[in-house]
């Protein structure tokens, strides 16, 4: 028999089993009324939550207002509630300034040129961005120039160049060495722009390309005739010689690649290289320039003065300088027949001559044993210095260290334009007559060629610390040099561009402007820029076709001219009438018998 609890509990299971499952609702069926209030209950939790959040929101949005509102007025942050103390960009010293200042700017003009101003403006914005930048900047650049000083009471024109070599440290003391050349010497030189390729040439005929920092040789050959000079073009991987006859160019595997039978009797030459341009003096007198880019020949000037055996350049703006053997220098440009300018520098002929990297000092020497100083920006003496043997070769350096070659002796001098200078800074006798100078650009190497070979001197202080790697960067890759190459070549300057002043080509030649307008109003018969152009009124009903339009400004354009060419016809025939007047009253004259007629048998 089952007890009382035991029943209870398997009727409620009866229960729950015969108990049918209710389906959930429908959206269109109404809920019960413990649903809906649960449902209330939601609702009412939400809607508190959306309150809290617009609350909070509200909040943050007050908070932001209050820092803006207290933030100072004149622009300066706030930070942590505090103002900055050191507001804006850091200040760059003026003296660091100076140092990278350029041009000063360009004057706007005062007509209406409105795209013009803008032009001039961003320009002027750009320079000044570059200038603070590269002075910001300048603090970064690791390396500094460094000059040769001595003990007390020593000259360091006396320190040799084995002493020097033996306390560097042992990569610069490698770069003091001689090649004894004995054959085919005396020999000029010249060096790559990033400094890292030697050119040699010898009088004889021998020709050599190298590595000289890891002494690699890259060709050797010999040219079966004598050779007056070599230079590098705008790669180590093409350089001209000047042969006895004719200018040749070579590539670095010493295989010829052009013969220049235009370019005859080359004694001198020199490379312009943001032009691509080559230029030659040759022994008849005759100053070539030759576009290595497309290989053609710019111009052909015969300077009229003689044998052309003393040249340089001015890298500021590439204007080339010329010695004679009357003592005068004369600066050419590819632009004129004549020259830019002509200047009595010594009274024998001109030896040498040398132009720093500025373009402001011009050192010459000449057969009276005379160096002189000039101020190229005025065309005036600074500084004379007698030479007891003259100076038959000179050369600066991009730290304005100037080398001289008296015989078989170099004698370097620091700061010749600044002050006057008593005794040389360095002095290094080679084993025979120095034929060529040069410095080694970005090192402190003087390379000096001579009648027995090549000789690389250390000079401290001699060569530019920095370098910049997008124009000559010495340790560039293949790839690098093909890529600078190429926009070398887009960026290329015109040779109609070179002057005397690279300033003026900014400026608007007012002159000439006014010239061209008078030579056009004449032509016309009207002002063109007088009053506005007439612009036709549209009309409707196809009656503004083009032609029709350029007829209707045809009309009025000729309605313009009507009272110009009458008056101008007035005036032409007044003159045509006094000029019958003046005939007549001389044919009157004339049919006139004077006293002395009864003297005529």
């Amino acid at each position: 028999m089952a007890s009382p609890g035991e029943a209870d509990v398997n009727a409620s299971h009866v229960e729950g089993k015969g108990k049918k499952k209710q389906p959930p609702a429908r959206y269109w069926q109404e809920l019960p009324d413990k649903e809906k209030g649960e449902n209330k209950d939601e609702g009412q939790v939400e809607q508190q939550q959306e309150e809290k959040k617009k609350k909070e929101q509200q909040q943050t949005q007050k908070a932001k207002k209050r820092k803006r509102d207290e933030r100072p007025r004149d622009g300066k942050r706030v930070i942590s509630g505090k103002s900055d103390p050191f507001p804006g960009p850091v200040p760059v010293p003026q003296d660091r300034m100076q140092k990278f200042k350029r041009n000063d700017n360009i004057r706007k003009t005062h007509r209406k040129h409105y795209k013009l101003k803008e032009i001039i403006t961003r320009s002027a914005d750009a320079s000044d961005m570059a200038q603070k930048q590269a002075a910001r900047f300048d603090i970064l650049l690791p390396e500094d120039a460094g000059f040769l000083e001595g003990d007390e009471d020593e000259d360091t024109c006396t320190i040799s160049q084995e002493d020097i070599a033996d306390a560097v440290d042992i990569t610069s003391g490698a770069k003091y060495f001689n090649l004894k050349l004995c054959q085919f010497g005396p020999y000029r030189l010249d060096y790559s722009r990033t400094g890292r390729h030697l050119l040699l040439g010898g009088r004889r005929g021998h020709v050599a390309c190298l590595d000289w920092q890891s002494k690699q040789l890259m060709c050797e050959i010999n040219v079966m005739e004598s050779v007056n000079d070599v230079k590098w073009l705008h790669t180590e991987h093409m350089y001209a010689v000047a042969q006895k006859k004719w200018l040749y160019i070579y590539d670095s595997n010493g295989i010829e690649l052009h013969c220049i039978r235009k370019f005859n009797d080359v004694l001198r030459m020199q490379f312009l290289p943001y032009h691509f341009l080559l230029a030659t003096a040759s022994a008849t007198g005759f100053l070539q320039y030759l576009d290595v880019s497309v290989g053609k020949e710019v111009a052909a000037i015969c300077t009229k003065t003689g044998r052309l055996d003393v040249m340089c350049q001015n890298p500021h703006n590439a204007v080339v300088h010329l010695g004679h053997t009357n003592g005068t220098v004369t600066l050419w440009s590819p632009n004129q027949k004549d020259a830019l300018v002509k200047m009595l520098c010594h009274q024998g002929g001109v030896r040498s001559v040398a132009v720093d990297k500025t373009g402001t000092y011009m050192i010459t020497s000449g057969m009276d044993k005379k160096m002189k100083v000039f101020d190229v920006r005025a065309f005036k003496p600074l500084r004379s210095y007698f030479l007891p043997a003259g100076a038959s070769c000179l050369s600066l350096s991009q730290r304005g260290l100037l080398s001289a070659a008296t015989g078989d002796v170099v004698q370097v001098y620091r700061d010749v334009w600044s002050t006057p200078v008593t005794k040389p800074y360095m002095a290094h006798r080679v084993r025979g007559s120095v034929w060529g100078l040069h410095f080694c650009p970005f090192e402190d190497v003087l390379g000096v060629g001579h009648g027995e070979g090549f000789t690389s001197m250390l000079v401290p202080g001699a060569g530019e610390p920095n370098f910049d790697g997008l124009d000559a960067n010495p340790y560039r890759s293949a790839k690098q040099r093909q890529e600078w190459e190429v926009k070398a070549l887009l960026e290329k300057i015109q040779p109609e561009l070179i002057t005397l002043d690279p300033t003026e080509l900014g400026q608007i030649d007012q002159t000439t402007f006014e010239q061209k307008h008078q030579v056009r109003v004449d032509a016309l018969g009207f002002d063109p820029l007088a009053k506005e152009k007439f612009v036709p009124k549209f009309k409707k009903k196809g009656r503004s076709s083009a032609g029709g339009v350029e007829r209707r400004k045809k009309q009025v354009a000729h309605e313009d001219q009507r009272d110009v060419i009458r008056k101008t016809v007035e005036d032409r025939r007044k003159m045509e009438e006094e000029r019958k007047k003046m005939e007549e009253k001389k044919g009157a004259l004339s049919s006139k018998k004077s006293a002395l007629e009864r003297f005529r048998k």
